[in-house]
């Protein structure tokens, strides 16, 4: 098992440089020098609602390192990922909408960035969550074979209140101690920067946090300090502990030249349907987050789904104390990631990311995109979103007073999502509809 394991590798190896070789030459098999090979750090939360952080309106939450890191780049408001965990993570990987890209169940033969970029001469670590791998110790899917040098987290959620670690594909050990994840994952960010990384090579570093899932904990040092109750201690740590690995990019000299982005994975967990059912977890399990201005959750196929807070920041590149409401997503990560460190997105299948470099430094605010795709539920075409009737949400964020009839709303007016206005602009209603219907059908 372990030979064909090995050699299905060693086959994919030698397709994605063969594909590389023949999209753009040998120059991209060499990693570039200078400002045009950033390295590239992502900090991914798990169900942080929108409205958690001070920068994007709480007035609870403590967030003084996020608040900053908000000043020092571009905080954008119309971000998306997607609304539930292994779907939004299999897209950010992939550059592919997760009817593509398959979700908690990415197949091997999909190509992610990490895999790309080590072919432009990068080298790649993932800590934290990992969640495309049917939450199993499946080698080929496992992030060892997906273009991670280095591995260390958990393959699924924390569902039952405990983890099983992995380094790389090995075991290493378990927790039911859900308040020391943070800071795990955030020395182990730290100890990869300092002592595993090749200070000669750049990196890409993709820190996947398990903090805000369902099954909250805070350490001792931070459990009950804050105005918003235990939830609000884990965001107030997570604020801590980022600004301990944004301070070991500055104690390295690399700040200049790494580019820095925080986002989340969907909504926050707090449809009472779900909190009341608890679905078998502990009594103990708490299950909150701030939508701010968005409708319900994680989930759903409203904003507060799969709109997330994201802020970028690379010094000198990206414009520092800007707000952007550019559509932007995780999909576009790896064709922006292209551009700027060298590598050729695959041709052989539905890229849905675009390239945003423009829209990252500020020379066009529009951006490229106008336009994101809902699950399979509906899409946004600059200020208008449409919803279909039948929406496939899992059953904990269903809306008990939505009706089943199409939806159509004006986000620049009704962010909230409160006045259906399809029956005010069915030829609006019958262009977005095909609009998706085609999204859906690119194979």
């Amino acid at each position: 098992m372990r030979n064909r394991t090995l050699a299905q590798q060693a086959a994919k190896t030698l397709l994605l440089t063969l594909t590389t070789i023949l999209a753009g030459g040998w120059q991209c098999l060499v990693a570039q020098d200078g400002p045009g090979s950033p390295n590239i750090l992502i900090i991914f939360t798990d169900d942080q609602g929108y409205g958690d952080l001070g920068c994007y309106g709480s007035m609870t939450n403590k967030t003084p390192r996020m608040d900053q890191l908000a000043k020092d780049g571009t905080r954008f408001t119309d971000f998306y990922a997607q609304h539930v965990c292994g779907p939004s993570r299999s897209a950010l990987l992939t550059g592919r909408y997760p009817v593509r890209s398959k979700g908690w169940g990415m197949p091997a033969d999909e190509v992610t960035f990490a895999e790309l970029i080590s072919e432009a001469g990068y080298q790649t670590a993932c800590i934290g969550k990992w969640d495309v791998s049917n939450r199993k110790p499946v080698i080929e899917r496992m992030p060892n074979a997906q273009g991670f040098d280095y591995y260390f987290g958990t393959l699924g959620a924390n569902d039952g209140g405990s983890v099983r670690f992995h380094e790389n594909n090995d075991a290493a050990g378990s927790t039911k101690d859900m308040g020391s994840l943070i800071q795990l994952y955030t020395d182990r960010a730290i100890d990869y920067l300092q002592n595993r990384r090749d200070p000669q090579k750049p990196f890409a570093l993709y820190v996947a946090h398990t903090m805000m899932h369902t099954i909250i904990g805070a350490s001792p040092k931070f459990r009950g300090t804050s105005a918003g109750g235990l939830y609000g201690d884990v965001v107030e740590e997570f604020d801590f502990n980022t600004g301990r690995l944004l301070d070991t990019i500055d104690e390295l000299g690399l700040r200049n030249n790494t580019l820095v982005i925080y986002t989340t994975d969907n909504g926050p967990w707090n449809q009472p349907a779900y909190t009341d059912k608890k679905k078998g977890h502990p009594e103990s399990s708490i299950f909150w987050g701030d939508a701010g201005p968005l409708r319900d959750g994680k989930g759903s196929c409203y904003e507060a789904g799969s709109r997330a807070a994201c802020i970028a920041r690379w010094p000198g590149r990206i414009p520092a104390g800007r707000v952007s409401s550019a559509i932007f997503a995780t999909i576009d990560f790896m064709p922006t990631f292209a551009n700027l460190t060298g590598f050729r997105t695959p041709t052989d299948r539905t890229i849905d990311g675009v390239d945003q470099t423009e829209l990252l430094f500020g020379t066009n605010e529009n951006g490229a995109r106008n336009t994101y795709f809902y699950q399979g539920n509906g899409v946004r075409h600059g200020k208008w979103k449409y919803l279909a009737a039948k929406h496939h949400v899992p059953g904990y964020a269903r809306d008990k007073q939505r009706t089943e009839i199409e939806e159509l709303y004006d986000l620049s007016s009704d962010i909230g999502e409160t006045t259906n206005l399809a029956k005010q602009y069915p030829a609006k209603v019958n262009e977005l509809r095909a609009l998706m219907k085609k999204i859906a059908e690119r194979k």
